[in-house]
């Protein structure tokens, strides 16, 4: 299920790990589901692959911004918005657009860009900077991106990322072609953010080419389009069990993000696909109408029952509903059935502790130290631990639980705190005696990074 978290550089805050509609935030903030993240994760393997990389150490992240965008910020991960994922048409678009992002990650763009030194304050986004603004409404705001800052600086940076554009652009055709996956979708999707450029004068504005920083849109799609159509997978149909699985996890975004009554023009309940159900769901969990919520719940596990994203789904509006022992079926099979995926499994052990039921506790114990064992920054998870520690007279691994969610929430203050007592009680040279030097440590050093940034 949908949860929101901030993100200042990587994945850092959670706004609320149960919220069900986004948050203003002064950071940008990234969604996180067990089901997006997997199919992102099947969708990307064999680019990844493709491109020399272990799919394992490769992360897609969903970030929540309307704007239509896609990029890379270091390291091995790509950030995709979710106005990008609104946008695409299939699956297939969004894997062209996965492909060029790996491009600038094999390339290093984000992490060495001489060009960017001259140019600081200037957003390093992979597609088209003036169409992700104007898509997330604000006209003028396409001029102003490709005009931020001084004129002189943006001569040799734009010339810089030109270059990085037309690499990218080669890499991920050549990603997709290894990985035997038709370009067809990311020609159609250059084409959108063209047709994007038009609808809000981009290109009359910006047609000349030596003052963008990405190469003219047509002449992408032209070199592009003879590349991928002497491909032998030109011709090649998008994998239709992606495809499927694609249009569930765009219809849950849009009924999360969306408002309730856009959702419901779109997803009329005339509508009984699985998409639709999905989406319907959302809004109506958005309204608080539990009874039509749980139906839309009911009449996707009618179709799937042992689809574990539907019972998560499920058990998420019961323990909204605040009926968390009810919703403790559902989620305690959606748990078994992923192998303890740790965001359903920590939504499981938050749901054991909700039931307030001191017999559940040790169980919430187990799954949730295995979510966190797989996934170590999930806040949640971590503060959730914390409250079965305390429960059950551990406050020395309740402080370090509470030090983990607080380094992870970038509140370095208290997580030095905790940390140092917790290490004050924990064994000493025991494993959580040194992980709670390696966060007063980290902490420490981060608030005098801090102090030095402010003088």
């Amino acid at each position: 299920m949908l949860r929101l978290r901030h993100a200042a550089a990587l994945l850092v805050t959670v706004v609320a790990a149960l919220a069900l509609t986004a948050r203003p935030a002064a950071a940008q903030s990234v969604l996180r589901d067990a089901e997006t993240e997997q199919l992102f994760a099947d969708m990307a393997a064999p680019l990844v692959t493709a491109a020399g990389l272990v799919p394992a150490n490769v992360d897609i992240v969903l970030v929540n911004d309307p704007s239509v965008n896609a990029f890379v910020a270091g390291g091995q991960a790509v950030y995709v918005n979710s106005g990008l994922i609104n946008e695409a048409s299939s699956a297939n678009q969004v894997q062209g657009v996965i492909a060029h992002e790996l491009g600038h990650v094999t390339g290093g763009h984000a992490i060495f860009n001489p060009g960017a030194q001259s140019a600081t304050g200037i957003s390093l986004l992979s597609l088209l900077l003036g169409a992700a603004a104007a898509a997330a409404g604000a006209g003028d705001a396409a001029m102003g991106v490709l005009m931020a800052g001084q004129q002189a600086a943006m001569g040799k940076f734009l010339a810089y990322n030109r270059s990085q554009e037309a690499s990218a652009d080669a890499a991920g055709a050549q990603y997709l072609s290894t990985a035997g996956i038709t370009g067809r979708g990311s020609i159609e999707f250059f084409k959108k953010l063209q047709n994007l450029e038009f609808r809000y004068g981009f290109q009359a504005s910006q047609s000349d080419e030596f003052a963008r920083s990405h190469p003219m849109t047509g002449d992408r799609i032209a070199t592009l389009e003879d590349t991928y159509e002497q491909d032998p997978a030109w011709n090649r149909p998008s994998d239709p069990a992606i495809e499927q699985r694609f249009a569930r996890i765009k219809a849950k975004l849009f009924g999360f993000l969306g408002k309730p009554s856009d959702t419901l023009r779109i997803y009329p309940p005339s509508d009984v696909s699985i998409p639709a159900h999905y989406a319907r769901a959302y809004a109506y969990l958005k309204e608080s109408l539990l009874p039509q919520t749980l139906d839309e719940a009911e009449a996707l596990l009618k179709l799937e029952p042992d689809n574990p994203y539907f019972l998560e789904l499920k058990g998420q509006i019961l323990l909204e509903a605040g009926r968390p022992t009810e919703a403790l079926s559902a989620l305690r099979k959606a748990t078994d059935l992923t192998a303890n995926q740790p965001l359903i499994a920590t939504l499981f052990g938050h749901a054991l502790i909700a039931s307030e039921d001191k017999a559940q506790f040790a169980e919430a114990e187990r799954v949730l130290k295995a979510a966190v064992a797989r996934d170590r920054r999930n806040p949640f998870a971590w503060y959730q631990l914390g409250v079965v520690y305390a429960a059950n007279g551990d406050l020395a691994r309740a402080q370090l639980a509470s030090a983990e969610q607080q380094s992870l929430s970038g509140n370095m203050t208290q997580a030095l705190h905790s940390a140092k007592m917790a290490e004050g009680a924990l064994p000493q040279g025991s494993a959580d005696w040194l992980r709670a030097q390696d966060i007063a440590l980290a902490a420490q050093a981060e608030l005098e990074r801090r102090k030095h940034r402010n003088r």
